[in-house]
């Protein structure tokens, strides 16, 4: 019955959305199932959208009733965690009764552009259903919350507690309007971490975040690497505020998350417990960023995610007879020594044998300080290759007549050497 009225909605328009909830067991191991319109059955559309090649939404690909090129994402909401399967169109109507019968759920609301379409099953397992016109406001909220939602690894309604305390979510797991742009950019961290995250097939993972201050991405990041991704992780943020520690670590343990830890330390000369897989340092204040790139080096990190900021050090030596143009205008001067600051510390990761990228971490409309490095260690490369990556930064420091902190400190300190041995 409930498969026949689902697809009989599908031959006249195109579901957008759905919530599957209330349980007949208050026992019962899943409390909630969203399902998202997520792409093209090709899987073309929902590339477009993650890396924003192409304008087309996910909604466009399944418009005139086309429902051949849908597919959707459903997703199982426990108490912790979230279970994510996808299936097409033509499978939804079978999946969903499917999902309400086993799991015993007797509630059930489906959206398309015009309406709501709204399923209840009695004690007695009789359904009754009824269909509510949208409003003109609710019509821009389901299309809205269909193109926010398509694409995130955390999705409006999960249980994550640090979003709530930040204010990012409503307790029912709704994103505060005011804050959409704060949880679009945690997803976006996330999604540059998963990258990695996914090729490595990782089992474990030991992190250290410098300067993690009131520490909500890292809690977040906790939760990713635990929740989502399965993986053991220890995650040690470190700050030089004692208050925000205490705070950090009380939270930790509200939390329930046993292997975040905070303690109180400097990024220059911190001392880890454990070999070092990971490093995130965001937003660490001009050169604290080389310390900390230094720091994962020496440690033979795997993986490294960097946000630098405020790069003071070289705008205040940089000059040139040759291209003076570019030292001339003050906000030109800023903002190419805090590029050629970021260009100088990948050419370096890249010399120490690492496969580096430097990414936008959120739109430049919002901030100019934007840019998020990633590097991955890899086999160690042709010399020449290094060699090249060395010489240009040796070039551009030569043409400016600057200095920079972690070029020091690699190749002045320590000869281009690092501590570690190992390979990955």
């Amino acid at each position: 019955m409930i498969r026949e009225k689902i697809e009989k909605i599908i031959e006249e328009e195109v579901i957008l959305r759905g919530i599957i909830s209330k349980p007949k067991s208050k026992s019962s191991e899943y409390r909630k199932i969203d399902i998202q319109m997520i792409a093209g059955k090709d899987g073309k559309n929902a590339e477009a959208a993650k890396t924003g090649t192409s304008g087309n939404t996910n909604a466009s690909c399944c418009s005139e009733k086309s429902v051949e090129n849908c597919s959707y994402q459903i997703s199982k909401y426990t108490q912790k965690q979230v279970f994510h399967e996808n299936v097409s169109a033509s499978d939804l109507a079978g999946r969903i009764e499917g999902i309400i019968t086993d799991l015993e759920m007797r509630q059930m609301s489906l959206w398309t552009d015009n309406y709501e379409y709204i399923f209840l099953l009695s004690k007695k397992g009789e359904l009754s259903t009824k269909r509510r016109a949208l409003k003109a406001e609710e019509k821009v909220q389901t299309s809205s919350s269909h193109n926010r939602q398509k694409n995130y690894i955390i999705s409006e309604g999960s249980d994550v507690p640090p979003l709530v305390d930040m204010g990012v979510f409503t307790k029912d797991g709704k994103v505060v309007k005011s804050m959409y742009d704060k949880f679009r950019q945690i997803n976006r961290f996330l999604e540059i971490l998963d990258d990695e995250i996914d090729s490595g097939k990782l089992q474990h993972l030991n992190v250290i975040d410098f300067g993690c201050g009131k520490s909500y991405l890292t809690f977040v990041v906790y939760y990713y690497l635990t929740e989502i991704k399965g993986i053991t992780a220890n995650i040690i943020g470190l700050d030089l505020k004692a208050d925000v520690i205490k705070k950090c670590n009380q939270a930790a343990q509200k939390y329930g998350y046993e292997n975040l830890h905070f303690e109180l330390g400097d990024i220059n000369g911190y001392k880890a417990p454990f070999d070092v897989d990971m490093v995130i340092t965001l937003h660490a204040c001009d050169t604290a960023t080389d310390y900390a790139l230094y720091n994962a080096v020496q440690w033979n990190a795997r993986m490294i995610f960097s946000v630098p900021c405020c790069q003071h050090e070289i705008n205040k030596q940089i000059e040139s007879d040759d291209l003076a143009l570019l030292t001339r205008y003050g906000i030109i001067k800023e903002r190419f020594a805090a590029l050629a600051t970021d260009a100088i510390r990948g050419n370096l990761l890249e010399y120490m044998g690492y496969r580096t990228q430097l990414l936008e971490f959120v739109d430049f409309a919002h901030t100019p300080k934007n840019i998020l490095i990633r590097a991955v260690k890899k086999p160690m490369g042709a010399k020449g290759a290094r060699q090249k990556a060395l010489d240009e930064v040796e070039s551009l420091m030569k043409e400016f007549h600057t200095e920079q902190t972690l070029y020091n400190l690699l190749i002045e300190k320590n000869g281009g050497q690092n501590n570690g041995s190992k390979q990955y």
